[in-house]
């Protein structure tokens, strides 16, 4: 119809139909224009709409965008389109409505993109197959009870980068070298396999923080050498870098919450149930990534013989009042072991206790709430 512009819709139906041997007439009629249009289409003499430089109606912000708005954003470009409104709304009450938010919104989104400042480049990391695990410990949104109390304790997860896999385990603790090796070690040996480097943010249970640098511990570091597995870290404050395991702890916290909706309750019998609903759900979660995973297998590593020690190793000596102090936390011991010096192999959730090379006693590790938790290392000195 004359005054109307044809669209790029209307000239690709023309010429699919000319394409199949449609005649002009014909073509016209099926993409809604003159046979006239159709003769210029194909001579390439379509006319084209003309780019418009002029506003059609009154700048609302006009009176205040380049006096107002606009410094603040150079001053925070952070700043929101609901703030700088807001802002509006109290120094001029009644003269910019609520209306007007969304083309606030709108103004506020181009400036960003045409003067506002740069912005950080994040460029896709391709890892593969066999060349990375991930570690790192969260914490579940739900609050989980045993035997009707409380349960306080963090997930470690591992996954690797490539096909996506992924082990869960519950530490009842802090972040310390043992939890790490434990469920380092479990997730490998249930791989069946190890990756070519270990990537973690800056875990206390790995690396020693300083304002200058990072150092990997002892432990920590051979632990990685036992696997032939190269310890990486990723940079401070640059969150992206983890972002594969970080997905990882999203998509673990959803599915509990899930699949506690689902069982109607969070509490569990005891922990060996809990156990078991969270490797149910991690189940669910690999069997997405079977394909990937069956060709990743082909690049791992063989595993050693025998796992690496995931304890850290202390002697403390047995009190007359027939305690032991590990960790600020104090337990009872047998009398008759009152004076002795005994070997105490210190895991994530328990105490094993030897006399020389005989085992005497195992106790259920105590964790002190509201207290950071100090590497075993670091109290060890390994």
């Amino acid at each position: 119809m004359p005054g109307k512009y044809i669209t790029q819709q209307q000239e690709s139906i023309y010429m699919k139909n000319r394409q199949r041997g449609f005649s002009q007439e014909t073509s016209s009629a099926k993409a809604g224009i003159s046979i006239r249009s159709g003769r210029r289409i194909e001579k390439n003499q379509r006319g084209r709409k003309k780019q418009r430089h002029w506003r059609t109606r009154q700048d609302p912000f006009g009176a205040v965008w380049e006096t107002e708005i606009i410094p603040l954003l150079a001053r925070e470009p952070e700043l929101t389109g609901t703030t700088l409104w807001e802002y509006l709304d109290d120094h001029y009450p009644g003269q910019y409505s609520e209306k007007l938010l969304r083309t606030l919104q709108r103004r506020v989104k181009h400036w960003r993109a045409v003067k506002g400042p740069e912005k950080a480049v994040i460029f896709c990391q391709s890892v593969p197959a066999g060349q990375q695990g991930l570690s790192d410990f969260t914490r579940p949104r739900t609050t989980i009870t045993i035997a009707g109390k409380p349960f306080d304790h963090l997930l470690y997860q591992f996954r690797l980068a490539y096909s996506h896999w992924r082990d869960v385990h519950v530490i009842q603790g802090g972040e310390s070298y043992s939890a790490l090796a434990d469920g380092l070690q479990n997730a490998l040996h249930k791989l069946g396999g190890v990756p070519a480097e270990h990537r973690t943010d800056s875990l206390s249970a790995a690396y020693i923080n300083t304002t200058q640098k990072r150092e990997l511990t002892q432990a920590y570091e051979a632990l990685c050498q036992h696997y032939d597995m190269k310890p990486t870290v990723n940079n401070l404050g640059v969150s992206h870098e983890n972002g594969a395991i970080e997905n990882a702890h999203g998509s673990l916290k959803h599915r509990i919450e899930q699949a506690i909706k689902v069982r109607g309750s969070a509490d569990f019998q005891n922990l060996e149930v809990y156990r078991r609903f969270l490797d149910q759900i991690v189940d669910k979660l690999n069997k997405r990534c079977q394909g990937r995973l069956a060709e990743e297998q082909l690049h791992l590593k063989p595993l050693p013989h025998y796992r690496f020690m995931d304890f850290s190793e202390l002697t403390v000596k047995v009190t007359t009042s027939s305690t032991i102090s590990v960790k600020r936390g104090l337990y009872s011991v047998p009398s008759r072991l009152i004076g002795e010096n005994i070997r105490v192999h210190l895991y994530h959730d328990r105490l094993e206790c030897f006399v020389s090379q005989t085992p005497v006693i195992t106790l259920s590790r105590v964790i002190r709430k509201h207290l950071k938790v100090v590497p075993d290392e670091l109290i060890t000195g390994m």
